[in-house]
């Protein structure tokens, strides 16, 4: 992971927003770092690492589109999600699977890389998103913006830090069609 999605996420978040909350991570396998250790110093209810493949860092091995049917909808209060968006190659499918894990009222702490990044797959790679296009995939799915930025590391990316309202009424499945985030380079 790099250092500047750890911070972001490690920072994003504070005591009161995670203790004796439910906490999920998708895209959990640690392959360079993980978040796991400073939010479990946070006192959480219980915390769930999730991806597609086994490895250190997973309790459960789920893809996020499938994570409804896995843990039921409105699972977790936090939903973590550090540099795996890249890497799911039906990436609506896997917003969706977040969203729809995530109590009304819950927050999302998501990051991943943009146009620039290298090619890294792990185990693929295939989107990169600008500041723009997320603004547009949380909007599209009902999620509240409380921070919306971008890298300021050397390494081009997006950090997201939204809330599902109380009055969530779904996903606008026409608006998250339309946007396209580009191939990495």
């Amino acid at each position: 992971m790099h250092p500047s999605a750890y911070e972001f996420a490690t920072t994003c978040l504070s005591g009161p927003d995670v203790e004796r909350m439910r906490v999920v991570e998708t895209g959990a396998y640690d392959y360079n770092g993980s978040v796991r250790n400073a939010i479990l110093e946070m006192v959480p209810l219980s915390y769930t690492g999730t991806d597609c493949q086994p490895g250190p860092g997973v309790d459960l091995v789920c893809e996020a589109e499938k994570l409804p049917e896995a843990l039921g909808e409105g699972a977790a209060d936090v939903v973590i999600s550090t540099e795996m968006l890249e890497h799911a190659e039906d990436w609506r499918a896997a917003m969706v699977g977040m969203v729809l894990i995530l109590a009304r009222g819950g927050r999302l702490v998501l990051t991943t890389r943009s146009a620039g990044f290298p090619f890294h797959p792990h185990p693929g790679d295939f989107w990169r998103y600008s500041i723009a296009q997320m603004h547009d995939i949380a909007v599209a799915c009902g999620l509240q913006i409380m921070r919306l930025e971008t890298d300021v590391d050397a390494a081009p990316g997006v950090f997201l830090l939204a809330r599902k309202p109380v009055t969530w009424d779904g996903v606008d499945a026409v608006a998250l069609a339309a946007v396209e985030p580009g191939p990495p380079r």
